[in-house]
């Protein structure tokens, strides 16, 4: 399969024949764990589990297979093509994106010059996030926040691990698509921390629509006004506000007449309300659509909702 395939280009043989031998389906694991002296631990359907010399999974993370210094470093030159040199920036910033929009966080040893972080050394642990997209998954809501007169602004609420990211994504992908009887409009994604497109080498990984221009690692507030600006999106799209100024942004999308959607970490609009920099958002009726999904169940809808916060769906 294609993520089996890409196991081997920043895995060693060893774990590759780990995760070969551990009956699981290549297309469920979500993250594989490595951390010096540790047991190699992989997120399947959200559970972990621990792989064995003996090909069999455990639960119990004393029969796991331990993780050497050597294995480590080996995986890290791997991940970096042996060149280290060359992803010095995104060291600096905690993590690598590999072919295949598969994202490798980094822990170690930060090295701070003048109170800012300069490089990474002493690795010590590698959490490889394997990227994912599951067309379809936003035909459920769509009908919600989109029709043939108007594209509702959305923001999409769950708690981490929830599956707002895959959503967003399936939404970018089917309105700058179109889908039914609804046009496809020209979408702009600012990719902040490259989990949307999952973009290597400025190329995005995911499908996100015939009509989408990408911002690749652009904060989102600088990122947003370049679209509008540049691309004349019709949409803007951004993964986990969570500041002052990327609510001054999206607002000045809006004044701009830009639709927009979202995404935010929260349990239901009553809890973002509570948060101060979002005080505004419902005196300004910035959004009319919310959709709240429900905790740790990977995009399903627990309800969607008006911009008076009538449940509609």
């Amino acid at each position: 399969m294609r993520i089996q395939k890409q196991f081997s280009t920043f895995l060693p043989k060893e774990i590759c024949e780990l995760i070969r031998t551990a009956g699981v389906k290549e297309e469920d694991i979500q993250e594989i764990r490595m951390n010096t002296g540790q047991p190699l631990i992989l997120k399947v359907q959200g559970k972990e589990i621990f792989p064995t010399l003996s090909g069999k999974i455990s639960e119990e993370y004393r029969e796991g297979f331990i993780i050497s210094e050597t294995m480590l470093k080996e995986t890290f030159e791997f991940v970096c093509r042996h060149s280290v040199y060359a992803y010095e920036e995104e060291i600096r910033q905690g993590f690598i994106t590999i072919e295949g929009g598969h994202r490798v966080g980094l822990a170690g040893q930060a090295v701070v010059e003048k109170e800012k972080v300069r490089n990474l050394k002493y690795i010590s642990g590698l959490n490889i996030r394997i990227a994912s997209e599951v067309k379809g998954c936003a035909q459920k809501v769509m009908k919600s926040i989109a029709n043939k007169q108007k594209i509702y602004n959305t923001l999409i609420i769950s708690p981490p691990c929830s599956g707002k990211t895959t959503l967003l994504r399936d939404c970018i992908r089917m309105i700058s698509n179109g889908f039914e009887t609804v046009p496809g409009v020209r979408v702009g994604v600012v990719d902040e921390r490259g989990e949307i497109g999952a973009a290597f080498r400025g190329i995005p990984q995911n499908d996100l629509g015939i009509r989408t221009d990408i911002l690749d690692r652009m904060p989102k507030a600088e990122g947003i006004l370049m679209l509008i600006r540049s691309m004349a999106p019709r949409v803007v799209a951004v993964d986990e506000i969570g500041s002052a100024l990327d609510m001054e942004a999206l607002k000045n999308a809006c004044l701009s007449g830009c639709n927009i959607i979202a995404t935010i970490h929260g349990a239901s609009p009553y809890e973002i309300y509570e948060k101060t920099i979002f005080e505004n958002i419902k005196a300004n009726n910035m959004f009319q659509r919310y959709i709240v999904l429900k905790p740790g169940k990977m995009g399903e809808v627990k309800g969607i909702y008006d911009e008076d916060l009538k449940k509609i769906s």
